[in-house]
C-alpha cells in the first residue's frame, strides 16, 4: 500500500477562485488560528462565499453527512454503515428533505442555491480532502435541497425517541408497576427552566398516563393496579442589573458526540445586511445554533421537548392491512434499494401507517412500532429563518424570525445590544395526550393522533425574568402541569443547579468570571453516592476503597484516584442493578435494535441517582442498597483502578472513516489532551458504560459573548477550524480547549485584515 501524504490534499488559501453567480468580488481572510473571515457585498455573494469556505475546510465531512442522512453511507463504509441506511430510508430523510425545499420562499431557495455554487465551484478545483483518495472516490455535486439533509442529520431523532423505546423493551422484565421509574435522574425535583430557577415536583407517570401505553404492549396480561400514581449542553444569560459593565452577557457549551471532523465550524459572514459571527454547521448556511451580530448574541441547548411518538400498530397476517378506529386501512409500501460497499445491494420494503414507517417489530407477526415525528411527518420551514434571525436588530425581532423552525427543538437564549435578555423554546410540538410520552400507545383506536402544532404563541417563553438570570441544561423546560404536554424525559438539573449556584454567587459578573464556570467539575450525583457510603460496610482493601472516596473532594478532576474509584463503583453498581433487576434481559428487545442501538447498561447508569436518591428499592427484589454498595466494593477493590481519572477517560479522536480503514488510522485519528469531568458536570464529558471510561461525548465548543463589546467575546472549539488531518489546524484548540480555556473571538475588520495569515479573493464566473 503507498502511503498517503494528507499534506498534498490541503486546498489552496490564497490563489484567486471564481464561483458562478457571485455579483461582485468577495474577500476571505484567515486569521492565526485558521479562522475564516468572509466580506461579501451582499447575503447571496455572502452565502456563496460560506458555501466555497465550508467545502474548503469540510467537503468530505459535508458529503459523510449527507450520506448519513440520506441512508447511503454504505456505499462507502459497507455493511459496518447498513443499519443506519436502513433508518435512515425508512423515515425517508430525503423525501422529507425534497420536499421541504420544495415549500420555501424565494428568497430562502436563493440563498441555498448560492450557497450550492459555492460548494461546487470549490469541488469544481479538483483539490479534494485526503478521505476522498482513501474511498478511491470523488465528490458528488452539491444540490440545494442537501443543505436541509445535512441540517436534518444533525439532530435525528435526538431525545425521547430511544427512552420509549427502552421503556417498551424493559416492561415485560420490570412490570407495569416498575416502569414509570426508567427515565432519567430528575434530581430529585426537577429544577425547571421557566420560570428560571422554578422546581417541579417529580414528574412520574399517573396512571391514567401509563395505561393506554401498558394496555398496548401488555395486553391482557397488563397489571394496572400497582403503577404509581404521581402527577447535552449549557447555556445562560445574565441581564445588565447582573454585569459588572452594565451589559448582557451569553455564555455556553454545546455537548455532543466527539467526532472527527467536529459537527460545528467557526467562521464570520459579513455583507450589507448583517455582521455575524459563530458556528456554522458545514453543508449548512447561516448560524442556525450559535452566534452574534451586530445587535443579537445566541445560543442554544438541546430542549428534550417530545417531538416523537411511538406506535403499537396491529396488523393482519399478511401485513397488508392495519387496524385504526375500527377500520381496517391498507398499508403503504415503498421498496428501497440500498447500495453496499463489499456486499450485494440491499433490497428493503418499508411499511408505513397514517404514523409512520414501522421500525421495529415484524408486522406478518400482528404487530410492529412505527414513528411518528415532527422531524419528518411535517413540512418544516426551518431555512425559511437563516437569513432573517441574522437581520433582526433585537430579540424580539430574532425570536419572531424563528416562527416555525421544527427540525430539532432547543432552549433559544438571547441577549441583545438593548440590554435584554430572553429564553425561547423553538421547536415545533404536536399537540396530544400526555399518555403519548411514556411508552408506544396503541395506534389502533383513534385516542393518541395529533391535533397540529403547539402554537407559536404558547411555546414557553420569557423575556428579562425579574431574577436577571436565564439557566438551561437540557433540564425539564416547564412543570408537568403546562397547558400543553411539552416532555418525560429531560435530563438531569445537576449542571444547571451548580451554573445557577455559581452565577448567584457573583455579586457583579464580569465575561472573564464566565470559563471558571464553564471548568465547573463538581459531581452532584457523586457526592451523593459518597454520603451513601457511610453506612455501609467494608473490610480489608474494599474498606480502604471506602475511605478514598469519603475523603473526596467531589471534583472529576483528571489527576483525582478518588474520582476514579467513584466512577468505577457506580459502574459495579449498575451492572448489579442490572442483574437484580433482570433488566440485562431486555437487551434482547427488537426495540433496542433501532440504529444506533440501545444498551440497558447505559439506561441503567443514568437512572440509579434518583433511585439511591429516593432509597427505591422495588428494581432490587430482596437486595438493599448497601448490601449492593457493598458489593461493588468489594468487586472494585478486588481489581481497583490503576490509573487517575484522566488517564481512564482520556479519549482517542477518532475520524469517522479510521474503523473501516484501520491502515489509515494512525494519519486520522489523533490523541486528546487530559480531559477532567464527566457527564453530570458542567465541564462535561461523557461516557457510554457499554464502552466503556473513554469520553465519547463533551463540549464541541465554549463561547463567552460581552453583548455590544463585540471584540470582548470568546470562544473555542475542541479540535480546530480545518477539516484536514494534514492541515496545522486540525487540532491546533485541543489543548487549550481542555483547559478550559478561550481565545479570542475576533470581529473588528481593522485587526482581522491586518493579522490575516492567509488571504484570498472569490470572483464572479
Amino acid at each position: 500500500m503507498t502511503a498517503l501524504d494528507p499534506a498534498k490534499h490541503l486546498p489552496d488559501l490564497e490563489a484567486d477562485a471564481a464561483i458562478r453567480g457571485l455579483s461582485a468580488d468577495v474577500k476571505l481572510f484567515r486569521e492565526p488560528s485558521g479562522i475564516p473571515h468572509i466580506k461579501a457585498g451582499t447575503v447571496n455573494d455572502a452565502i456563496a462565499a460560506l458555501g466555497f469556505v465550508h467545502a474548503q475546510d469540510r467537503l468530505w465531512q459535508m458529503e459523510a453527512l449527507f450520506r448519513r442522512g440520506t441512508g447511503r453511507f454504505a456505499e462507502w463504509l459497507g455493511n459496518r454503515a447498513l443499519a443506519g441506511d436502513i433508518l435512515a430510508r425508512q423515515l425517508n430523510t430525503a423525501g422529507a428533505s425534497r420536499r421541504d425545499y420544495a415549500v420555501l420562499r424565494p428568497d430562502t431557495k436563493e440563498m441555498l442555491d448560492a450557497y450550492a455554487r459555492g460548494v461546487n465551484a470549490f469541488i469544481a478545483l479538483k483539490r479534494w480532502p485526503v478521505e476522498y483518495a482513501i474511498l478511491g472516490t470523488t465528490p458528488q455535486k452539491f444540490e440545494p435541497w442537501h443543505a436541509i439533509a445535512n441540517m436534518r442529520q444533525i439532530g435525528f431523532l435526538m431525545g425521547s425517541v430511544w427512552w420509549k423505546l427502552w421503556r417498551a423493551a424493559a416492561l415485560p422484565v420490570v412490570g407495569a408497576a416498575q416502569v414509570s421509574k426508567l427515565r432519567f435522574d430528575d434530581g430529585g425535583d426537577d429544577l425547571l427552566c421557566l420560570p428560571p430557577g422554578e422546581k417541579g415536583g417529580r414528574y412520574l407517570a399517573a396512571l391514567a398516563d401509563l395505561k393506554p401505553g401498558l394496555s398496548a404492549m401488555l395486553g391482557d396480561k397488563a397489571d394496572l393496579a400497582g403503577a404509581e400514581l404521581a402527577g447535552g449542553s449549557n447555556n445562560w444569560a445574565l441581564s445588565p442589573q447582573r454585569t459588572a459593565t452594565g451589559r448582557p452577557i451569553v455564555a455556553g457549551d454545546p455537548h455532543r458526540q466527539l467526532e472527527m471532523p467536529s459537527m460545528y465550524y467557526q467562521a464570520h459572514l459579513a455583507c450589507d445586511a448583517f455582521d455575524c459571527i459563530g458556528l456554522t454547521v458545514p453543508g449548512v448556511p447561516g448560524f442556525p445554533h450559535f452566534g452574534h451580530t451586530a445587535h443579537v448574541a445566541w445560543g442554544v441547548t438541546h430542549a428534550f421537548v417530545d417531538i416523537h411518538d411511538l406506535y403499537l400498530e396491529r396488523f393482519d397476517d399478511a401485513a397488508e392491512r392495519y387496524l385504526h378506529s375500527d377500520n381496517w386501512l391498507p398499508v403503504a409500501k415503498r421498496e428501497e434499494e440500498i447500495t453496499v460497499k463489499g456486499a450485494d445491494t440491499v433490497k428493503l420494503d418499508v411499511l408505513e401507517t397514517r404514523h409512520g414507517p414501522v421500525i421495529a417489530g415484524d408486522p406478518k407477526a400482528g404487530t410492529a412500532i412505527t414513528l411518528r415525528s415532527t422531524q419528518f411527518a411535517v413540512i418544516d420551514k426551518s431555512f425559511d429563518c437563516l437569513v432573517p434571525m441574522l437581520k433582526a436588530t433585537g430579540i424580539n425581532e430574532f425570536y419572531e424570525a424563528t416562527r416555525g423552525w421544527g427540525l430539532i427543538d432547543h432552549n433559544l437564549v438571547a441577549g441583545d445590544t438593548a440590554g435584554h435578555i430572553g429564553h425561547r423554546v423553538r421547536a415545533l410540538v404536536p399537540r396530544r395526550p400526555r399518555s403519548n410520552g411514556w411508552l408506544p400507545v396503541p395506534g389502533w383506536t383513534g385516542e393518541h393522533e395529533w391535533q397540529g402544532m403547539v402554537p407559536f404563541e404558547d411555546m414557553p417563553c420569557q423575556i428579562d425574568p425579574p431574577d436577571g438570570m436565564i439557566v438551561t441544561a437540557n433540564n425539564r423546560v416547564v412543570a408537568g402541569d403546562h397547558k400543553h404536554y411539552m416532555s418525560t424525559d429531560s435530563m438531569p438539573p445537576h449542571r444547571a443547579r451548580r451554573i445557577a449556584t455559581r452565577l448567584s454567587r457573583l455579586p457583579k459578573a464580569t465575561p472573564d468570571d464566565m470559563p471558571a464556570i464553564h471548568r465547573d467539575l463538581y459531581s452532584i450525583p457523586g457526592t451523593e453516592l459518597r454520603e451513601r457510603l457511610r453506612a455501609v460496610s467494608a473490610t480489608g482493601e474494599a474498606e480502604k476503597l471506602r475511605k478514598l472516596i469519603l475523603a473526596w473532594d467531589g471534583q472529576m478532576t483528571a489527576d483525582s484516584k478518588a474520582a476514579a474509584a467513584y466512577v468505577a463503583v457506580r459502574a459495579a453498581l449498575t451492572h448489579l442493578v442490572l442483574h437484580h433487576s433482570r433488566l440485562s434481559r431486555a437487551s434482547e428487545s427488537p426495540y433496542l435494535k433501532v440504529a444506533p442501538g440501545l444498551h440497558p447498561q447505559n439506561q441503567i447508569f443514568s437512572t440509579i441517582p434518583q433511585l439511591l436518591r429516593a432509597n427505591d428499592r422495588t428494581l432490587l427484589k430482596d437486595a438493599t442498597w448497601e448490601d449492593l454498595l457493598a458489593q461493588a466494593l468489594t468487586e472494585v477493590a478486588a481489581k481497583p483502578p490503576s490509573e487517575t481519572w484522566g488517564a481512564m477517560h482520556r479519549p482517542v479522536l477518532k475520524h469517522l472513516l479510521s474503523p473501516a480503514f484501520p491502515e489509515h488510522a494512525a494519519m486520522l485519528d489523533k490523541a486528546c489532551a487530559v480531559m477532567n469531568g464527566d457527564g453530570d458536570t458542567v465541564m462535561a464529558s461523557g461516557y457510554q458504560l457499554s464502552a466503556g471510561f473513554a469520553a465519547t461525548s463533551s463540549s464541541l465548543s465554549r463561547y463567552v459573548f460581552d453583548v455590544g463589546a463585540w471584540d470582548n467575546c470568546k470562544w473555542i472549539v475542541f479540535h480546530g477550524a480545518s477539516g484536514h488531518v494534514g492541515s496545522p489546524w486540525y487540532t491546533n484548540q485541543n489543548e487549550t480547549w481542555a483547559k478550559g480555556e478561550l481565545i479570542p473571538m475576533l470581529y473588528d475588520w481593522t485587526k482581522i485584515e491586518a493579522t490575516a495569515v492567509a488571504k484570498q479573493t472569490l470572483k464572479p464566473q
